[in-house]
């Protein structure tokens, strides 16, 4: 087992590796930039290394200071949470270098599914249902002409290191192609700095649905049920449940050994989520694979009493899984609290938190790293807070997150309390009936 752990993120995150860390006996080391020197990750852990200015090109995206923390305060492991370096591979390889373990997936994994081409090639291989269209990039605009025709309009023009929505576009005829092609390459170019693209038939009245996995050293793995993710805007998760309002238990059954195959099928170790878009006839495809732990987490844990982390780091030492599938006993919804003013197209808001309430209550749990007085960076990610509540049934769970949103205040800065109340109270969400593109029509109330 690990004797020190390294926690290479910061915020909400971090602080949820150090917890688990902490209750397993294994030391921890955080590290922060400048701006981050009062989070409560450093606070709580074991040792601290600033690793650098504000900005995470020049902190939490420099390996070798990630390296040489660990280095200088013996951390034997790496924990990369999610985001920054999580599923860079060459990361995982540096750490593998200089012989510190990646609480994560391998440099070769990463690879494999972190191109979206390459992975819905492995996934088809694997005889998991993917989505109609390219195999592998497409190269000309001639090329691109012909597999819309094949896969039939309408469809989605994306990129194959693309994510956060960058790089997409939907086609829904023949005469768009052309300015989508060049727009989304161009787009993409600028982003990841590579303008590869493939192309996928758009699924109309899509869920976003995906299976938590948990597979180990030897071969073998696992799913804890699925993830209701479609509440998005701008290709962002807002909000999470489990189990899916959509989900029946064949569909489940169905998914879930998909998902298994996969990850057996790579012989995947660690934690790990096979995404699927879900059409409105329950037919299901293989989207992606993110070889990392996701933000929305929690919900899982809570209905099937597991900790993810704890499972991350046991599989890392090495330890077998018992292989078990897990399928949810109560109702779970996450809201992911963001800085963001949703009166003003959800524009980012950080500043100083003058006043901090946080809920309570059976059933009621937050994970953040923010309190009174703590000063929320311009710098990263607008998500300061996850507010998760988990009941025997839907309707209790979405009348208690109701209630601990009503109890929840955060002062200073705009925050998405207001409009995950409103959501909470919309018909169409109460009654589980919602697609990836409900946000498309959702327009707050003053």
């Amino acid at each position: 087992m690990f004797k020190k752990i390294l926690i290479a993120n910061r915020g909400e995150i971090a602080l949820r590796v150090i917890r688990t860390c902490k209750e397993m006996g294994i030391k921890t080391v955080a590290v922060y930039s400048k701006a981050d020197a009062e989070s409560l990750h450093v606070r709580f852990a074991d040792e601290a290394v600033c690793i650098g200015p504000a900005p995470s090109s020049e902190s939490y995206l420099k390996m070798d200071r990630i390296i040489a923390a660990a280095e200088i305060t013996n951390a034997d492991g790496i924990h990369p949470g999610y985001g920054f370096l999580a599923e860079n591979a060459k990361f995982s390889k540096l750490c593998e270098e200089h012989e510190i373990k990646f609480i994560g997936a391998s440099p070769e994994m990463i690879d494999k599914m972190g191109d979206k081409a390459n992975a819905k090639a492995t996934m088809k291989a694997a005889g998991v249902p993917c989505v109609p269209g390219s195999d592998g990039v497409i190269t000309t605009f001639e090329e691109c002409e012909k597999v819309a025709v094949e896969t039939g309009y309408p469809v989605m023009l994306k990129a194959s290191a693309g994510g956060g929505g960058k790089g997409m576009r939907a086609v829904w005829k023949a005469e768009d192609l052309k300015d989508a092609w060049d727009s989304a390459r161009q787009e993409s170019k600028a982003a990841f700095g590579n303008d590869d693209m493939y192309m996928e038939k758009l699924i109309e009245e899509p869920r976003h649905i995906e299976i938590q996995v948990v597979g180990d050293a030897y071969g073998k793995a696992c799913h804890l049920s699925e993830r209701d993710c479609s509440v998005q805007r701008r290709h962002q998760k807002l909000t999470e449940e489990t189990p899916s309002p959509f989900m029946t238990e064949e569909l489940r059954d169905a998914m879930g050994a998909a998902a298994v195959k996969a990850a057996e099928y790579i012989k995947y170790e660690g934690a790990g989520t096979v995404e699927f878009l879900v059409d409105k006839h329950r037919n299901f495809y293989f989207m992606e694979m993110n070889t990392r732990i996701q933000v929305e987490h929690p919900i899982t844990e809570e209905v099937v009493d597991y900790d993810l982390i704890r499972e991350q780091i046991l599989v890392a030492a090495g330890v077998p899984i018992s292989g078990k599938n897990y399928k949810p006993q109560l109702h779970s919804i996450e809201c992911r609290i963001n800085a963001e003013d949703p009166y003003n197209g959800f524009r980012p808001a950080p500043g100083k938190i003058t006043s901090y309430h946080a809920p309570g209550g059976h059933g009621v749990r937050i994970d953040t790293h923010v309190y009174a007085g703590y000063m929320i960076p311009p710098n990263y990610d607008s998500m300061i807070s996850k507010l998760i509540v988990t009941a025997q049934t839907r309707e209790e769970a979405i009348n208690k997150m109701k209630r601990a949103l009503d109890e929840y205040v955060i002062e200073g800065v705009k925050t998405t309390i207001p409009f995950h109340r409103q959501l909470m109270d919309h018909p169409d969400y109460v009654a589980g009936n919602y697609t990836t593109k409900f946000m498309e029509d959702f327009e707050m109330e003053s």
